[in-house]
């Protein structure tokens, strides 16, 4: 039976760029994808651009890499660098995990500069533990998330220690194209070359593990696989 692999990120970028080469993998594998991210990324936008109208081109990105990849694409109505840390955002996310039958869950590590970022990873902490609870009445029933692992982020850095590295090789072209559906890959928001930096880091992660391209992931505490050609 195929399972299901949720990339929960609080900006879009995030969710493709560091968790998009696992969906892709995953769907080439027979499974399905879905991406969430909590909020649009709006406040990322150049000088030059409206907040406004660069929330509507990171949700017409978004459409696009998750056709390109053959999955789906959700994004809460979180405003952007104001995700909250609360039950009700976390039974929102539980919500989510729930309707779709997440079977496996990459999000941010915790070790993270950025107060979305580290909100986001403990809001999926939280909403995995109540998309379980048979106890907490939802609209759909209570699910069980099998497996837990956080993505390889440059602005979640601290204390990371990936343990597990999945072969991307068969998907890495199709997802650099994901990638290139958002103008801050290409470069023209000016913040940072997400196009070279996660580009070589695939292939460096592919050097350590031995396969062509990697991406690499830390394990939840349940798991401790190493080099994977699946994670499901």
């Amino acid at each position: 039976m195929a399972t299901t692999l949720m990339a929960i990120a609080a900006h879009p970028g995030d969710a493709v760029f560091t968790m998009g080469a696992a969906i892709a993998q995953h769907i080439h594998g027979g499974g399905t994808g879905v991406f969430v991210s909590l909020t649009a990324g709006e406040k990322g936008a150049p000088a030059n651009t409206p907040v406004e109208r660069y929330g509507e081109l990171q949700r017409a990105a978004s459409e696009k890499a998750a056709k390109v990849l053959g999955a789906e694409f959700q994004i809460l109505d979180y405003p952007d660098a104001e995700v909250p840390l609360n039950d009700q955002a976390a039974r929102t996310v539980s919500d989510v995990i729930r309707r779709h039958k997440a079977d496996i869950v990459v999000t941010h590590w915790s070790g993270s500069w950025h107060k979305d970022h580290q909100n986001c990873h403990l809001l999926v902490r939280d909403a995995i533990f109540y998309a379980g609870l048979s106890t907490m009445v939802r609209k759909d029933p209570a699910h069980a998330v099998r497996k837990l692992f956080f993505a390889d982020n440059w602005e979640d850095a601290e204390n990371f220690k990936p343990d597990t590295y999945l072969d991307i090789t068969a998907v890495f072209d199709k997802w650099l194209q994901a990638c290139d559906a958002y103008p801050m890959w290409r470069g023209q928001t000016g913040f940072f070359r997400y196009d070279d930096y996660y580009s070589s880091l695939a292939v460096m992660r592919g050097c350590l593990s031995g396969f062509r391209q990697a991406v690499a992931l830390m394990s939840g505490p349940a798991e401790r696989p190493n080099g994977v050609r699946t994670l499901g």
